[in-house]
């Protein structure tokens, strides 16, 4: 054997064993005739004193950093003690070491705070798994694969494989595609998602089905991103939505509770989606804090839309109110105190390109109840509390107001509320929220195309009782400026997503499972019934051989554990990610094929400008 234990469990209970350890050398300390030695695997790292003996045993060859060495001696109790790591009271006072392999210095330093940078980190990512803090993601991203695994076994699911190499039905984001070598001129797809296969398991009796899988897509990429990712895949029969929330809340608690150690106690708040997104300014609410948006003036073209707070800003003759399609606020707890240097940076913050607003308005409501604003000259004293009042601020609150586009200034004060919430540390790491947004619209609008497009898939089902709105109606839009007046542009769909402090974790839906629903869907989108029958004939013929009601979920696997490990990036999560480009960087992919290759695929590469 290498080893006898491993350089994380030995302590005090091992004192005078004799102990055979294997692993890197991380550190070497010399004093004078003496050395220790940072010992380092998987498991942790032991203290090795080496004394002149050893050292004439190495001579000629000595210890470097990364070097992969044997060593065996007696267990002996430190006389510095480290309580920082488990086996910091004890060290091994080394009788034999035996160089296994020798290492070249590394390109950086292979600990915790390292000097590498991002890109250097990705070329060497074998040496960059060995640091102590990626290994810990590494572990928690395995943690939660086992912790979801347990946990559906218990609830009778089956873990069913599915096709890597499928059919390319382009809708959405980009397929990667596969050249056919034996069918010339073809391609195979790589999955997006088991979507279409999962419905074919529930028409076979699968009643529950689940897969922890590989999907593919062509999209650009940032830090939530990867053109390969994992999701925790699940499909149920014979159910309703509340039966897919309650299963799947059980699932991300006993997550919680196996791989954190937090008891998630009480209901799960539910959320439609139109709530979010005027409450919020988004479809996945950070709900850790309060801070909610103020309708101050809503669109007059948004059907159903009520001028909520409009009385209060009207006809005061300011121009930037009385011309925008919307206003919107948020109470800032505190914020009557902040300086006119941090209300000019925080207009400039919303005046970037990311952001793209004209500029912030503010009001100050002061501790002692008097009230000041940017906008005095158009506003009284008494209008001015009269908004503090319909945004429920407390004293000492200061509300900040943005004017504009209805869809801008929506996404706008969003993403101001989140960034205060940032600043003022009320996005705490280690506090876990948990949401369900629901009711979400079946279809959205494409003016560009002058037709529906899903919103979620292809293969949602619209709510129960409005099933027969949408076969009963025409999708077909005779003026385009008059959308929102189509029944279709009502039609909710049997749709969820769970939120976890901020990000959406897992989405899904109740699916269509008749034919002729999926067919008037189809047509809805634009498809004809030549194309709908190319593309998806095996699953509307699946559909005449009786299928069953069905619905299910998909989580993003790679960003919850980024969540629970507390990182904004799922890279730092996944063993071997791509770049920000799409890249490899390690191994250099993707990259040329040879023409050989190419011609037995019967593909040609030009170049054109």
């Amino acid at each position: 054997m290498f080893r006898t234990h491993t350089c994380g469990e030995l302590g005090l209970a091992n004192l005078n064993q004799e102990v055979t350890l294997a692993g890197w050398v991380q550190t070497l300390r010399k004093f004078g005739s003496i050395t220790f030695v940072d010992l380092r695997d998987r498991y942790g790292i032991t203290q090795l004193l080496l004394d002149e003996t050893q050292h004439s045993s190495l001579a000629g060859s000595p210890l470097g950093r990364e070097y992969v060495i044997q060593a065996t001696g007696i267990v002996s109790e430190r006389s510095s003690k480290n309580l920082q790591i488990p086996t910091g009271e004890i060290e091994i006072k080394v009788g034999k070491i035996v160089i296994l392999n020798k290492s070249v210095t590394p390109p950086f330093t292979i600990q915790d705070d390292t000097d590498g940078g991002d890109d250097l980190r990705m070329k060497f990512r074998y040496l960059d798994l060995r640091r102590q803090v990626v290994k810990k993601n590494i572990e928690l991203r395995y943690a939660v694969n086992r912790a979801a695994r347990n946990y559906l076994h218990q609830k009778h699911f089956i873990d069913i494989e599915t096709p890597f190499l499928i059919k390319s039905t382009p809708e959405g984001a980009r397929d990667f595609v596969v050249p056919s070598r034996m069918n010339a001129g073809q391609f195979y797809a790589l999955p997006q998602s088991p979507q279409t296969f999962k419905q074919l398991l529930m028409v076979s009796g699968y009643d529950r089905y689940y897969q922890v899988v590989k999907c593919f897509r062509d999209e650009d990429l940032r830090a939530d991103r990867q053109p390969e990712f994992t999701q925790i895949d699940c499909e149920m029969s014979f159910i309703e939505q509340n039966d897919i929330l309650e299963m799947f809340e059980g699932l991300i608690k006993y997550i919680f509770k196996e791989v954190k150690g937090i008891e998630y106690k009480g209901e799960i708040e539910r959320m439609t989606w139109e709530d979010a997104m005027w409450v919020y300014g988004n479809d996945k609410p950070d709900i850790r804090f309060d801070m909610k948006i103020a309708n101050l003036k809503s669109p007059i073209k948004r059907k159903g839309a009520v001028e909520a707070g409009g009385w209060i800003i009207a006809n005061a003759g300011f121009p930037v109110f009385d011309n925008a399609e919307t206003v919107l606020a948020i109470s800032v707890p505190g914020g009557a105190t902040w300086t006119r240097k941090q209300f000019d940076e925080l207009t400039d913050w919303v005046k970037r390109p990311q952001i793209g607003m004209q500029g912030l308005v503010y009001i100050r409501y002061n501790e002692d109840g008097t009230i000041k604003s940017s906008v005095d000259k158009f506003y009284s004293e008494e209008k001015l509390l009269s908004i503090a009042s319909y945004c429920q601020s407390q004293k000492g609150d200061v509300i900040l107001i943005l004017a504009g586009r209805e869809e801008k200034t929506r996404k706008a004060i969003s993403d101001l509320r989140l960034e205060l919430g940032e600043r003022l540390g009320l996005r705490k790491k280690d506090e876990y929220t948990l949401l369900w947004v629901l009711d979400f619209p079946l279809f959205e609008y494409s003016e560009e195309d002058n037709r529906w497009v899903a919103r979620h898939h292809p293969f949602t089902a619209p709510k129960p009782d409005q099933i027969s709105t949408m076969i009963n109606h025409d999708p077909v839009i005779s003026n385009p400026e008059l959308y929102l007046e189509h029944p279709y542009a009502n039609i909710k769909a049997n749709a969820y997503d769970m939120v976890l402090n901020g990000n959406e974790i897992g989405g899904g839906s109740i699916r269509i499972y008749q034919r002729e629903l999926q067919e008037k869907m189809f047509d809805a989108l634009g498809m004809t019934r030549e194309e709908a029958n190319h593309k998806f004939g095996f699953l509307l013929g699946a559909f005449e051989y009786g299928a069953p009601p069905h619905g299910g979920i998909a989580f993003g696997f790679d960003r919850l554990c980024a969540i629970l490990g507390g990182s904004e990036s799922i890279r730092d999560f996944i063993a071997f990610p791509k770049n920000n480009s799409g890249r490899d960087v390690m191994l250099d992919a993707p990259s040329t094929i040879d023409e050989k290759q190419l011609r037995e695929l019967f593909i040609e590469i030009r170049t054109e400008k």
